[in-house]
């Protein structure tokens, strides 16, 4: 097999169409679906199966496309340890994070680095089984996720621990809430509430909460991004979910965070990543410093 054929495998289920893969691999899409015909007479159970006008991997093929991810492990590991000897420090690398874990993490990660290797940042927020379609074009992708989240995809990537945050009620600093060092849910049970979109991460935390007090929560804004709904709650026109270890620089200027006493919320902060692209030592330096502003991260929120 060609491991450039396994590696189309990989792109398919990252991307999600035949058309994507070749617009990220600047070829046309019969080309793509020429070499995965190649590649699907090498082998006698079908890769691929049409979902509406989609082509999408069959089980087989997910498994042959993990299969692929370690042949280029392998591949790559061994072009570092021929590049050993040279300065590899010039490699620039790509880390994509979610927009509060941006705000949090990529300054102090820069200050870290000091330029040594070079990074080139993004920030991108998605729905939890979007994250770690990322990888395809990030070298390290800092994801969230709750504990009843489903595992990230081990044939896929590595996932590595930055944090667990508490997730905390930010609150007006002038509501009559805001007094109280704890809270608890049932004192919420008559608020108006942001909550991100559909199917983003903490969207099921309020679903939790409502199912805690026994009723449904009215939800009156819906916004992903948590500096705009800092200034939601700072206007007094909402409460929020927000996570304390991240969203800390928002708790300023009229908001504040309080804590649950009797319910437990969390959410978990992993960095994603191929496994070929841990091969280079540019990312697992990038990877280590992330570690390293994320435990900071932790310590000073307290």
């Amino acid at each position: 097999m060609d491991a450039a054929h396994l590696r189309l495998l990989r792109e398919l289920a990252d991307r999600g169409s035949v058309a994507a893969v070749a617009q990220a691999l600047r070829v046309s899409p019969s080309a793509v679906s020429q070499q995965i015909a190649s590649l699907q007479a090498r082998v006698p159970v079908p890769l691929t199966t049409r979902r509406g006008r989609v082509l999408v991997l069959t089980p087989a093929g997910e498994a042959l496309a993990a299969a692929g991810t370690r042949v280029d492990e392998a591949l790559t590991a061994a072009r570092e340890a021929v590049g050993a000897f040279l300065d590899d420090t010039d490699r620039p690398v790509r880390v994509s994070a979610f927009h509060s874990a941006g705000l949090a993490l990529f300054g102090p990660l820069l200050r870290e680095l000091d330029g040594i290797p070079p990074l080139h940042l993004a920030d991108a927020d998605v729905a939890h089984r979007d994250f770690p379609g990322l990888t395809a074009d990030h070298d390290l992708v800092v994801a969230h996720r709750l504990a009843h989240d489903a595992p990230w995809p081990r044939g896929r990537v590595v996932a590595t621990e930055l944090l667990t945050e508490p997730l905390d009620i930010a609150l007006p600093a002038a509501h009559p809430l805001a007094a109280r060092e704890r809270l608890v849910a049932r004192d919420l049970a008559e608020e108006r509430w942001v909550s991100v979109h559909p199917g983003f991460p903490l969207a099921g935390v309020l679903d939790h909460l409502a199912a805690h007090v026994g009723r449904p929560l009215e939800i009156a804004h819906r916004i992903n991004e948590f500096s705009v709904t800092a200034e939601v709650v700072r206007a007094g026109a909402a409460i929020a979910v927000m996570p304390r270890t991240t969203a800390i620089p928002l708790a300023v200027d009229g908001l504040v965070l309080r804590p649950l006493s009797d319910l437990t919320l969390v959410r978990h902060v992993d960095a994603l990543a191929r496994p070929d692209a841990l091969a280079y030592a540019a990312v697992r330096r990038v990877l280590r410093a992330l570690q390293i502003v994320a435990a900071r991260a932790t310590d000073a929120a307290g």
